[in-house]
């Protein structure tokens, strides 16, 4: 199945978030969220990818 009709909500969504840390936590928070998403990011694509092997992870059936 190919996600790639989720990826301008998906950057939609990661906009919002930015935003409103700007707005209400300054450029800290702002500067916190960007490195946090990135870093969720990173960790998400190597797994997807299956750089990662995860045999215990959950949904997966034998």
């Amino acid at each position: 199945m190919n996600s790639n009709h989720w990826m301008p909500v998906i950057g939609m969504a990661a906009g919002i978030v930015l935003g409103l840390a700007a707005a209400f936590g300054g450029l800290g928070a702002f500067l916190l969220v960007l490195v946090l998403g990135a870093v969720g990011f990173l960790v998400g694509w190597i797994v997807e990818r299956g750089e990662i092997k995860l045999p215990n992870a959950p949904g997966k059936r034998r």
